[in-house]
């Protein structure tokens, strides 16, 4: 697999940093509440009809 020749290497630690910041991003999602993640949309009876206000 990898070894700790290759994080040596700029390629290495660009992949090291690569790593580390998509699980932030992850951690980051996993961790906010449901309910901010799906928008509320709410409907009136207006919008469902189709007529002007």
């Amino acid at each position: 697999m990898y070894t700790a020749r290759f994080f040596s290497t700029q390629l290495g630690r660009a992949a090291l940093i690569s790593i580390a910041a998509m699980m932030a991003l992850n951690l980051s999602v996993a961790t906010r509440p449901v309910s901010a993640a799906a928008p509320q949309i709410t409907a009136s009876s207006a919008a469902i009809t189709g007529e002007l206000a």
